[in-house]
């Protein structure tokens, strides 16, 4: 039988050389974040628009012009609060909510609640 080398796994193995293993926090100051980058911007200017077309006759409410201040995840949270609010279904699509339904008042008025300036339908 042919004894083959085996790498002990029990052992502390030698780590990667890190080229930050060298650097030290010592002297440097405190960090801090100015308050105007921890407020959250203003909601801004949005567009409403009623769409039909290549939907199989149902229509839906498109909701665009997010700021570019207002991250993904910020835009998925509108959606969710939309979609448990009016019990529809919705969906982000290149920064555009898509709302199920023809219901752009009651859009509105849930955006509009949020701080946002709504235009359109």
């Amino acid at each position: 039988m042919n004894p083959k080398k085996r790498i002990p796994v029990s052992a502390p193995q030698p780590g990667l050389q890190s080229p930050f293993s060298g650097l030290s926090l010592a002297g440097l100051p405190e960090g801090s974040v100015p308050e105007e980058k921890l407020a959250r911007p203003a909601p801004g200017r949005i567009v409403l628009r009623r769409e039909k077309a290549h939907r199989g006759g149902k229509a839906v409410i498109v909701v665009q012009g997010f700021h570019e201040g207002i991250f993904q995840e910020e835009i998925e949270r509108l959606v969710g609060l939309v979609r448990r609010k009016l019990g529809c279904g919705g969906t982000v699509r290149d920064r555009e909510v898509e709302i199920q339904g023809d219901n752009p008042a009651a859009v509105r008025k849930i955006l509009q609640a949020e701080g946002f300036r709504v235009d359109g339908v």
